[in-house]
């Protein structure tokens, strides 16, 4: 197995693995899958199942199948299919041709239906949804029996014949597993197979009006390709005697073991589906891919990195319990791979023109500057210097205390590889915010050192206003405001409304013609990435995927990594 694909590889599931290998356990075979329910584009919680049992797959020497259990197609779409194939490939998991779909198996799970039926394991209920959640009962008291729990196996049969050739309306019939009512687990208490939408499948078209339930289709559909191990998260744990007891009951070829595992949760986040769906459909964020989103499209769009993913998912482990982690972890993987391969150039975000009054008017010196610090091979390039140039409005200060130690009036710095620059005087606009700075240099500081020792604190970044590139840079923050979006009521409350600020920047003339994704750190402001939606040749459009700000790694300094 590759080393970026892999897991700490010390966690139960591969030793479980391992053990039923040494067992004798399904021929010697090692067969996982991904099953997701096409309703919605994945989510960073995700990329923990897919990077898990592609892994184990890849470790083991077996196979790894694609199957989306396409089970409800009100909620599913083609769009939602092809955005979950491209996060796949993104991530390196490479399913190859073991594409599946339940849909492909409903013939199948018809038949076992019948099945279950004739060997009075189920019958057809006329309840609605009201009745069935009245008649389940509660965690303290059994449920009662559906009315027709005793209907004979011959009318469930013709009743269940004529819901699926369309016969009756929705929610007039339901096909259940005849189990316990007094179970003590809820999932047992005569459970829904079928149910009758007169809905077009994305696959299937018009061909069914009545649809399995994802319960029914899920397992059954491990079993028909063949899965060994059925690794999942945690809240389906409750669904495993219920889809052992499908396999005991069913005429099944092979008889999937299910592991499951602690889910992948993260502060700052909501993580499902259905809730980044409200967020999409009420024009809260742009759209699935919005950068703000922790989908996997969204965090590709933000510049993270499959890479960045992968040792993220590789530091946190696989548990039993669930926990939550830190988002400044995942911001923190990102960060530590950027930092040694991205280039540093200059970009200025939110511009101050800066006019040296004795630089000859038309001379353009070439600067060098190194590309990456971090790295020697990197080499570097040059960068023009001219009279007329932009800094950062943060970066000057007409008054500032003894701690301020960039520009201010009548103080010096140092302009980054070039010269020591003097403030002399302020232009403002009529109401009083400087909008031109009019400075000297000292012409023999020429690469950012005094001849003469003359020392100054601040270094400030700076863009050649006659060369500069303008771009549309976009400055993300955390959708969510708290920690904990979901606790204290409504998640939409708890939005940031300054998770995007939009800025008109100044870039350095050396990235035009970058193409969409290039990543790079803008000098003392952050790491971004040249947007792969809405950038074009004539607007460059720039994300900000992390500041520099690390809390993760003073965190880590701090405890000593525990």
């Amino acid at each position: 197995m590759s080393d970026d694909l892999e897991l700490e590889k010390s966690d139960f599931i591969r030793a479980q693995v391992k053990d039923d290998l040494a067992a004798g356990l399904n021929e010697g075979r090692v067969h996982t899958r991904f099953p997701p329910e096409p309703n919605g584009y994945l989510h960073v919680g995700h990329t923990k199942a897919i990077l898990l049992n592609y892994g184990v797959a890849q470790e083991f020497g077996g196979k790894f199948n694609l199957r989306f259990d396409d089970t409800n197609p009100e909620k599913e779409e083609t769009e939602y299919v092809d955005s979950i194939k491209a996060d796949l490939r993104w991530l390196g998991a490479d399913w190859e041709e073991r594409e599946f779909y339940a849909s492909d198996y409903f013939d199948t799970l018809y038949e076992w239906a019948v099945h279950l039926i004739n060997n009075d394991k189920a019958f057809v209920c006329s309840l609605n949804d009201e009745e069935i959640r009245q008649y389940r009962g509660t965690v303290k008291e059994a449920g009662r029996p559906s009315p027709d729990r005793d209907r004979p196996a011959a009318e469930s049969l013709d009743l269940f014949a004529r819901m699926k050739n369309g016969e009756f309306k929705e929610g007039q019939y339901t096909l259940r597993a005849k189990i316990d009512m007094s179970h003590a687990n809820m999932k047992m208490r005569d459970p829904l197979l079928y149910r009758i939408r007169k809905a077009h499948h994305h696959r299937t078209g018009d061909k069914w009006n009545i649809y399995p339930f994802y319960d029914f289709a899920h397992g059954q559909s491990d079993a028909i390709e063949g899965i060994t191990h059925s690794l999942c998260t945690l809240e389906f744990e409750v669904n495993r005697p219920l889809y052992d007891w499908f396999i005991e009951n069913l005429p099944v070829p092979y008889k999937p073991r299910q592991i499951e595992m602690a889910r992948l949760n993260l502060t700052y986040t909501v993580m499902s589906k259905r809730k980044l769906l409200r967020l999409v459909q009420e024009g809260l964020v742009e759209s699935w891919d919005d950068p703000r989103m922790p989908t996997i499209s969204g965090l590709r769009r933000l510049g993270y990195t499959p890479e960045s993913i992968k040792k993220f998912n590789g530091r946190i482990g696989v548990a039993k319990r669930d926990s939550t982690v830190d988002l400044d972890l995942l911001k923190w993987s990102i960060r530590e791979e950027l930092n040694q391969t991205a280039d540093r150039v200059m970009a200025v975000l939110k511009p101050l023109k800066v006019v040296i009054t004795n630089y000859p008017e038309d001379q353009v010196e070439e600067i060098e500057v190194a590309n990456n610090p971090e790295d020697e091979s990197a080499g570097t390039r040059l960068v023009p210097f001219s009279r007329e140039l932009y800094i950062e409005q943060e970066d000057f200060r007409e008054v500032a205390n003894r701690k301020f130690f960039r520009l201010k009036l009548g103080g010096e710095v140092r302009f980054k590889n070039a010269y020591f620059i003097k403030c002399e005087e302020v232009i403002k606009d009529d109401e009083g915010n400087p909008i031109e700075l009019r400075c000297t240099y000292d012409p023999a500081t020429r690469g950012g050192d005094s001849p003469d020792g003359r020392k100054v604190k601040g270094t400030l970044h700076w863009v050649s206003a006659a060369h500069a590139i303008d771009a549309e840079v976009r400055l993300y923050d955390n959708l969510f405001r708290e920690p904990f979006p979901e606790e204290g009521g409504d998640y939409i409350a708890n939005l940031n409304p300054d998770s995007l600020e939009v800025v008109q920047a100044k870039l350095e003339p050396g990235l035009a013609g970058k193409e969409v994704g290039f990543r790079c750190q803008f000098m003392r402001q952050g790491y971004f990435c040249i947007d792969s939606k809405d950038s074009t040749p004539d607007k460059m459009v720039w994300n900000r995927t992390t500041t520099l700000k690390d809390r993760w790694a003073k965190l880590e300094a701090k405890t000593g990594g525990k």
